[in-house]
């Protein structure tokens, strides 16, 4: 099976393809991140953010979707602007792949690599030893490859 993971936001978002299942250990066949500019309007932004997750559906069709729900608190101000990025990818994964995404606590995913606080970089240390991997960038990817591998091995959150 071939999962997205995702780390969503506005400015930056993470995103890795694995295919595998929940008996081996997946394969990252690709990762990345989507950057859009905070010279442009939300508007812009949406979408620039709507073209690139069409443009990945449609090179590596996914058969699952994981995307981390964000947690906010009060003091939050990018809330809004993250929550529309999450609508627009929420509608491309239904409309051009016919996918209902699960979402999964920032905590659970975290966890399921052994510590469901870990930081950026422990979590780049900890993909790379379990994939054998020489190095990770230490961004948004990392999260995404995180996110997609905990889906592949079965997490479920059971958010809607």
């Amino acid at each position: 099976m071939i999962w997205l993971g995702i780390d969503p936001g506005l400015a930056i978002i993470g995103w890795a393809i694995l295919s595998g299942n929940e008996t081996s250990l997946p394969e990252i066949i690709e990762y990345g991140i989507i950057e859009t500019s905070k010279k442009m309007t939300t508007g812009e932004r949406l979408a620039e953010i709507e073209i690139d997750f069409v443009s990945i559906i449609n090179e590596f069709q996914p058969e699952g979707v994981a995307i981390e729900m964000p947690f906010f608190n009060r003091q939050i101000k990018a809330a809004g602007g993250v929550l529309q990025a999450l609508g627009v990818i929420n509608l491309v994964c239904f409309r051009d792949a016919h996918l209902t995404p699960i979402f999964l606590h920032q905590s659970s995913w975290k966890a399921h690599l052994g510590n469901g606080r870990a930081k950026k970089a422990e979590i780049a240390s900890t993909l790379q030893q379990l994939f054998d991997l020489p190095d990770l960038p230490i961004d948004d990817s990392v999260d995404a490859i995180a996110i997609a591998y905990s889906a592949c091995c079965g997490l479920r959150n059971m958010i809607d």
